[in-house]
């Protein structure tokens, strides 16, 4: 294949995904769904009912049916879910983007009791059951196709035994639900099943038969299959897959409330949001024309086929859209400006060495590969660990930050590729022009290194102190819980009208929704002992808008105790990860240590700062936090990648000489990319209104503390870490 055929495959194929990319993602309003903070949702308050329960059992039953309500919302594919302890049996759900009402109250209230009993089939027991004797130990009931049933009272396995639960197809050719034991529950089945062969076992689910095959062998394969006459349909043996995969709830739980809520966010907000996002967007764009010309051109080509990209993959999960999430690709465009900075200055490297304008281009992407690939790969791990044991907006953000890494991967290095070999084609293009702000610089990095260990340190230590002297008060209601406040007006009043009195009674992390069967209720979230302060000024700023108080309640965290524990265990593993491949690529621990230390000081030092400054910890500043860390490793690899590189080339240098060559070489485009990134975050921090205003001050400080960890701290620590191995 020639040259030419090859490329106008690359430009069929690019062309072709442009117009898949177009099917899948519009009209964006049928293909995603948006948030409840843009669009509100389905309401529902649920009472679990602890009347059957025992003391012991009593204490921990909400906790434990929220994270099976969690468990199975998740399951369902609803993303970005509310999901709120209120009161002491009381669980607040949230749902944005519910079609099928009904289907959903049903998998989010079923209690999900799966039981496996022994049906007694003698003839005799049976007459006299119809006679109303029943004998000991047994139930007289109905089976799925109304006969009569002595069924055993004691379960002789329940769904605690079930490890995991799928859908397939039974003998008939109908929808089955298949179950899979874990290892207790495999022993148990074959010794019940050993041990009354001939006999029919039944399969209960919420009190109700659905099947009573008869045993005709020891069963040890550890499956088992729910069946029924008539067969399931399919949505209704995916919803029984699901609750059956999220476990039963500890009791049953009952709907006291349904009511359709109104976005969080006001008009106001949500235009100025989306306004700071475009300026954002705006700003990379110019910059990238400005300074690289027509590499820039190229680049922001890449970047809009980027953002389309995105738009698509989320049209084809169905994902749900925040406002933060709007912010969170506009960022993810910034940090795939890194990409294309890195080869357009690997191109200009080049050039300068008196490369043909083909041979630089070449020779530029291919040096800039295993730094792109590296970089984001690092990234990828921490993405794949946060989606497979996150739950919630972990999930989700892990799932936006794989699609834009994905995404920019491939528009850096196959599109942008493509378009410069498609423009070589001309002859009068002859030369690559760029602007370039920062020179060679000869700084010596390593022998000042202990003044910015000690300047680090310092800073670390004077932001962690003020964050753990704050207790409790260092996180916001989605981690501390905090008080719901009803309140019912004559007239109705602006989201955005509420949220300022808020402020002006001192309440800025308080959430706002009305409800659109009545916008006169305003339901509050905020922390706790704030209802007073809120009554006074409400009646103070809206004097002529009487208001009745229905009601003041204590409600739980939106993260709760088991999210906690596996957003931790998401980012232990998400470390392990990164520290393995980095080691692995570099062939040397040194490199993966100083990486991940470098990591931690940037998420350190945003805490620290945070806290300093009275920012409480909140879902969206965790989220900024794991964005931090992205960023940071895949800053500090385009820096190992250029050492790994000089140490083969440069064989007469010392490893500190090489560390500061390499340090200086990729000094400009560690301040590029990072400006070009901080130009996006400060749109948002400046123009992003009051919801946004925290998350984009984390993304600044993190992003400013990783170009600085990256050149004073990851670099020199491979050296120093080198020294003590030996």
């Amino acid at each position: 294949m020639t040259s030419n055929q090859r490329l106008n495959v690359k430009i069929a194929l690019i062309v072709g995904l442009l117009g898949a990319s177009i099917w899948l993602a519009f009209p964006l309003n049928k293909k995603i769904n948006l948030g409840l903070d843009l669009r509100g949702g389905m309401h529902l308050v649920l009472r679990v009912d602890m009347s059957k329960l025992s003391a012991d059992a009593k204490n921990d039953a909400v906790e434990r049916a929220i994270e099976i309500v969690r468990n199975r919302i998740d399951e369902f594919g609803v993303s970005e879910p509310l999901i709120q302890r209120q009161g002491t049996d009381q669980i607040v759900v949230q749902l944005p983007g519910v079609t099928d009402r009904e289907r959903a109250k049903d998998l989010i209230g079923k209690t999900a009791l799966l039981e496996f009993k022994l049906v007694n089939d003698k003839p005799q027991d049976l007459t006299d059951a119809a006679a109303g004797k029943v004998p000991d130990g047994f139930d007289y009931v109905k089976d799925e196709e109304g006969r009569a049933v002595l069924l055993s009272k004691t379960a002789s396995l329940t769904g605690q035994a079930v490890k995991d639960a799928s859908v397939g197809i039974d003998q008939y050719g109908l929808p089955a639900v298949k179950l899979t034991f874990n290892e207790k529950g495999i022993d148990a089945f074959a010794k019940l099943t050993g041990e009354h062969i001939n006999e029919r076992l039944a399969i209960v689910l919420d009190g109700k038969i659905h099947s009573a095959p008869a045993i005709r062998s020891k069963i040890d394969s550890g499956e088992a299959e729910i069946t029924r006459g008539g067969g399931f349909g399919v949505e209704e043996a995916n919803d029984l897959r699901i609750v059956l995969r999220s476990g039963a709830l500890p009791a049953p739980m009952n709907i006291e409330e349904e009511r359709t809520i109104g976005p969080l966010l006001g008009a106001d907000s949500i235009r100025t949001g989306v306004k700071a996002s475009i300026i954002g967007t705006l700003a990379v764009f110019v910059f990238m024309i400005i300074y690289y010309l027509f590499s820039g051109v190229v680049a922001c080509i890449a970047l809009s086929l980027n953002f389309l990209f995105i738009l698509a993959c989320m049209g084809y999960f169905h994902a749900t859209l925040t406002l933060p999430g709007i912010a969170g690709i506009v960022l993810t465009l910034g940090m795939a400006v890194d990409a294309n900075v890195l080869i357009s200055e690997r191109i200009r490297e080049e050039l300068k060495l008196g490369k043909s304008l083909f041979a630089g281009i070449q020779t530029g992407y291919a040096k800039a590969l295993s730094a792109i690939f590296d970089s984001n790969f690092t990234t990828l791990i921490a993405a794949f660990f946060l989606f497979q044991f996150g739950t919630g907006p972990i999930r989700g953000f892990a799932l936006t930050l794989t699609i834009g890494l994905l995404a920019s991967m491939f528009t850096a290095i196959f599109v942008t590729k493509a378009i410069f070999e498609l423009t070589l084609t001309n002859k009068n293009f002859k030369s690559l022009k760029m602007l370039q702000f920062i020179g060679e610089t000869k700084f010596d990095f390593i022998a000042k290194r202990k003044i910015f260990y000690a300047l680090s340190s310092l800073v670390i230590i004077i932001g962690l102190v003020s964050f753990f002297k704050k207790g409790k008060d260092a996180y916001g209601i989605d981690f501390s819980g905090g008080q719901l406040q009803e309140y019912s007006f004559t007239k109705p009043v602006a989201v955005d009208t509420m949220r300022a009195i808020l402020k002006e009674a001192g309440i800025s992390d308080g959430s706002i929704q009305q409800f659109k069967e009545d916008p006169k209720i305003v339901m509050i979230r905020t922390s706790v002992d704030t209802a007073d302060a809120v009554a006074a000024q409400l009646k103070k700023n809206l004097a002529d808008n009487p208001f009745e108080v229905l009601r003041v309640e204590n409600v739980g965290p939106v993260a709760g105790k088991e999210l906690q524990k596996k957003a931790l265990m998401a980012l232990g593993l998400s470390l392990l990860g990164i520290l393995f491949y980095v080691a692995y690529r570099f062939k040397h621990f040194n490199f993966a240590i100083a990486g991940v230390i470098a990591l931690f000081h940037d998420v350190l030092v945003t805490l620290g700062i945070l806290a300093l400054t009275g920012k409480q910890i909140d879902l969206l500043i965790v989220t900024a936090l794991l964005t931090i860390a992205g960023y940071s490793i895949n800053d500090t690899i385009v820096i190992y990648d250029r050492v790994r590189e000089n140490m083969r080339a440069q064989r007469k240098l010392t490893l500190a000489q090489i560390i500061n060559l390499s340090v200086n070489q990729t000094l400009s485009r560690s301040i590029l990319t990072s400006g070009v990134t901080l130009l996006a975050v400060s749109a948002l921090f400046f123009w992003g209104g009051a919801i946004l205003h925290n998350f984009a001050f984390s993304l600044l400080v993190g992003f400013i503390s990783g170009v600085y960890s990256t050149v004073f701290i990851a670099s020199p620590l491979v050296l120093a870490w080198s020294k003590n191995k030996k």
